[in-house]
């Protein structure tokens, strides 16, 4: 061993000694919650219910289940006013949330719906997650559920405020994330039922091994930083091979037996601040105790408890193979579920690149399929190459959608990125424009009222893609209204 490796394992040692007894003292991890945590934030938190059909495709299944929704009419210009629908994703719908949907509701006298997702939160059909209760949670379920969600909530307004029935509210559908891939999706099979949709930060390009993911990352810190988080990853990896009950004792994470799921989470801590518009928090002190000479693991790990788990909520738990293995209903289950839409439909294996990379080379390929394995059983593969043709990836053949993406954002280049004039795509671009910061503003997390976009950056560059989004959504709404939808 060289003098030069001998005294950083040294160093190494030394810093996991001093810290192994302060792990106890950190404050309890919680799940994400992304900072909707106060009845400020929301709209709405007053639950309704529907009762939704368990199998679109099958005519001889009458199962239903209860699925939760919510409303918020307080802005509706009664009785004509469009209906917009926010769509929920992979985790409980706790309410409408008073982010940048407020302010379009204002301006277009809107209501506003909000549908859980089917499994997350209290929409779950079975009282068990075991695998064969999952077969059917899938995108294609969800974009039926809002078809059916949407034709009953008509029916319902149609009755509330004596309205014909030939005669519908124009609807437009919103959603971020994985519910904006389900917002262009709904467009593309359902056009005649929603005047057109906004797919913020949508991931409509189902991708096999991700790498693009960490690249991204690098990009979005630059060289000075990218070198640091590669360098502090690397004492991360050495850690675990001097003494590795010590180094995860310090992320407060000893339960991650699996050392693989231990670096998920140390590359995912890293992640949370660039993809949510927070890039100083973390590349800020890392960078300056590189210059100062100060232990970089000491000051990741400070980084990582004061603020993924102090102010976000990262938990270790939601890494543990025990905890994605658990069957039972909580308010923890998103985990396992997404980790099944994972494995059975988009992948979007979080790979370490080839070459350069950030996050460990031990976070690869046979590790995702390790993981879908272990969780779900033999036989559970990602089709990926069948959602991209049932959906079209980011060439999708349909019209009056506006595609929105953060330039730091990790996920753009799983989304349509280029414009064109039936399929308008805008790139957001600032220094801490993440995912869904036209929603969301900035940062994108914690939650910021009504999506201000004040801290951005470059307010400018938010304000003129929402100004964009209201003359498409001015438009469209214009084109559909008085019951005639137009899908050309």
């Amino acid at each position: 061993m060289s003098s030069e490796l001998r005294f950083i394992v040294l160093t190494i040692f030394t810093v996991l000694l001093s810290y192994s007894n302060l792990s106890d003292g950190l404050l309890q991890p919680r799940r994400i919650s992304h900072g909707l945590t106060e009845g400020s934030k929301y709209l709405t938190r007053d639950e309704l219910w529907f009762n939704q059909t368990l199998d679109h495709y099958s005519p001889s299944d009458h199962r239903q289940f209860r699925q939760r929704y919510y409303e918020y009419l307080d802005h509706l210009r009664v009785p004509d006013g469009p209906i917009f629908l926010m769509i929920c994703g992979e985790g409980p719908c706790s309410g409408i949330p008073n982010d940048y949907i407020t302010v379009l509701a204002k301006k277009f006298e809107a209501g506003i719906v909000s549908l859980e997702h089917r499994y997350y939160g209290k929409s779950s059909p079975f009282n068990s997650l075991a695998t064969e209760n999952l077969k059917y949670l899938s995108s294609k379920q969800a974009l039926n559920d809002l078809a059916s969600f949407r034709q009953y909530y008509q029916d319902s307004l149609n009755v509330k405020f004596n309205i014909s029935g030939s005669v519908e509210n124009p609807w437009f559908f919103f959603g971020a994330s994985y519910s904006g891939a389900l917002s262009a999706w709904f467009r593309l099979k359902f056009p005649h039922l929603t005047c057109g949709s906004l797919a913020s930060s949508a991931v409509v390009r189902a991708v096999y091994e991700y790498a693009e993911y960490d690249q991204q990352i690098g990009e979005s810190v630059g060289p000075e930083c990218k070198a640091v988080l590669q360098e502090t990853n690397k004492l991360v990896e050495l850690g675990l091979k001097v003494n590795k009950k010590a180094v995860k004792a310090l992320f407060n994470a000893t339960e991650l037996d699996v050392d693989a799921d231990f670096l998920y989470l140390i590359a995912d801590a890293q992640v949370i601040a660039i993809q949510y518009g927070n890039p100083d928090k973390l590349c800020v002190p890392l960078v300056e105790a590189q210059k100062n000479g100060d232990d970089l693991l000491e000051a990741y790990a400070k980084y990582v408890r004061e603020f993924c788990v102090g102010v976000f909520g990262l938990s270790s738990k939601t890494y543990s193979r025990k905890h994605l293995l658990d069957t039972a209903i909580t308010s923890e289950s998103a985990d396992r579920l997404w980790w099944f839409q994972v494995c059975t439909e988009v992948a979007f294996f979080q790979v370490a690149p080839a070459n350069d990379s950030i996050r460990s080379n031990q976070i690869n390929t046979e590790y995702h399929l390790d993981l879908c394995k272990s969780l779900f059983g033999k036989g559970v593969y990602p089709e990926v190459d069948a959602t991209n043709l049932y959906y079209g990836s980011d060439r999708i053949a349909a019209t009056k959608i506006v595609f929105t993406n953060g330039s730091q954002d990790p996920w753009r280049h799983a989304s349509k990125q280029t414009s064109s004039p039936d399929l308008p795509s805008y790139i957001i671009t600032c220094h801490n424009c993440g995912h869904g910061s036209d929603l969301r503003g900035c940062p994108q997390s914690p939650m910021i009222i009504e999506g201000d976009s004040k801290n951005c950056s470059s307010p400018d560059a938010v304000n003129k893609v929402r100004q964009r989004i209201i003359e498409h959504i001015d438009l469209w709404l214009s084109e559909c209204r008085g019951g005639i939808r137009s899908s050309m």
